[in-house]
């Protein structure tokens, strides 16, 4: 079966919440709640603007330097721990579900024995994939965690999708990255990655173009064939 890629694509790298699992829902009732409860309205163009795809801290900073607030770093990993704290009673109360065109597709890439890695700006990834049955299928995971302790660049910037491709022995330009995020697929065209897959889940297909996919599918299993 084709994964609907180049032929020199040795690694895939995949965005997780909103690429795999449906947690990106979760994730933006929780920033929506955090903001309106700082007095500040929150909507979805602003998720999509300022916070998707960014490490936590960074998203803080950007929703908030749109509304012309420069709190202190203090004030900003407070904020941005409040909403960690929230997204976490949240996935609680409504758990995890993987896309299942997601699941088909990595079971595909699974089968033609191409490596997987997730690349993601949450702190919280290990535990989604946990409880969303998927850690089987990732060979290499870059996570918040590592982004902080490693002193990686969030996206936009293309270090975390670097660091996956090198943890899963391949280069750049023999690598795919699968995003939901503009800032995502901003950092897949950054770094040179050789097929950046853009993953429509907000009505933002020619965004996703116009920042660096070269195709926009609906559903992952779409590229399947």
């Amino acid at each position: 079966m084709s994964l609907g890629i180049p032929e020199k694509i040795t690694a895939l790298l995949f965005d997780l919440d909103g690429v795999l699992t449906s947690t990106a829902v979760l994730h933006r009732k929780a920033w929506k709640q955090t903001f309106e409860g700082m007095g500040q309205p929150f909507s979805e163009q602003d998720y999509l603007a300022y916070v998707d795809g960014k490490p936590r801290y960074d998203g803080v900073r950007s929703f908030l330097a749109s509304r012309g607030l420069t709190p202190s770093e203090d004030e900003i990993r407070r904020i941005g721990d409040q909403k960690n704290d929230l997204v976490n009673l949240i996935i609680d109360e409504e758990g995890i579900t993987p896309y299942p065109a997601s699941v088909r597709y990595l079971q595909a890439a699974r089968e033609a024995g191409v490596p997987i890695g997730v690349v993601t700006s949450s702190a919280n990834a290990l535990r989604v994939l946990r409880a969303g049955n998927l850690l089987d299928y990732v060979d290499a995971l870059v996570d918040g965690n590592v982004i902080v302790t490693s002193n990686l660049r969030g996206k936009p910037e293309p270090d975390s999708f670097i660091e996956g491709a090198r943890r899963l022995k391949t280069s750049p330009e023999n690598a795919a990255v699968y995003e939901d995020a503009l800032a995502g697929v901003a950092a897949g065209h950054k770094g040179g990655f050789g097929f950046v897959v853009g993953v429509d889940r907000g009505n933002q297909a020619a965004a996703l173009k116009t920042n660096g996919a070269d195709v926009v599918v609906n559903e992952l299993d779409e590229l399947l064939s």
